[in-house]
């Protein structure tokens, strides 16, 4: 098996400028496990957070966005109101495979995330990873 374009690894820290949490509506799943800690971290029983926070997504649930297009949970001060119980999908962006696939996708990433191509060098078996956490 031929190693992938990113071998060496890639530079990458977040800033926290939450320009992946706002912005155009998306998706992000979150599964038992995510809404379990998030209703923990909260002090919210779980049903009121899956009837507040999340709406049905596929064959899952997603979390809501506010009406401009930001995750119900990103504050423009604060930032992420849930980062130490953030889900999966969050957790291992930009390391998607949608993002890495190529070099020119990476590219494209750079662009539209500060912390990319900045900072920290992740090792290439870290970002294959992330990768298969979340299909993206």
């Amino acid at each position: 098996m031929s190693e992938p374009w990113y071998e060496h690894g890639l530079a990458f820290t977040c800033t926290r400028c939450g320009k992946c949490c706002t912005g155009e509506p998306g998706f992000v799943s979150v599964n038992e496990g995510e809404i379990q800690a998030i209703a923990e971290l909260r002090g919210e029983p779980v049903e009121e957070v899956l009837g507040l926070y999340t709406r049905p997504f596929r064959r899952g649930r997603s979390l809501r966005e506010k009406s401009n297009g930001d995750c119900v949970f990103y504050d423009r001060e604060q930032g992420c109101t849930i980062y130490t119980v953030r889900p999966r999908q969050c957790q291992t962006w930009p390391f998607w495979h949608s993002t890495t696939a190529t070099p020119e996708d990476w590219e494209r990433t750079k662009k539209s995330c500060p912390g990319a191509g900045h900072g920290e060098l992740i090792p290439a078996e870290e970002i294959t990873r992330r990768i298969k956490v979340v299909k993206l």
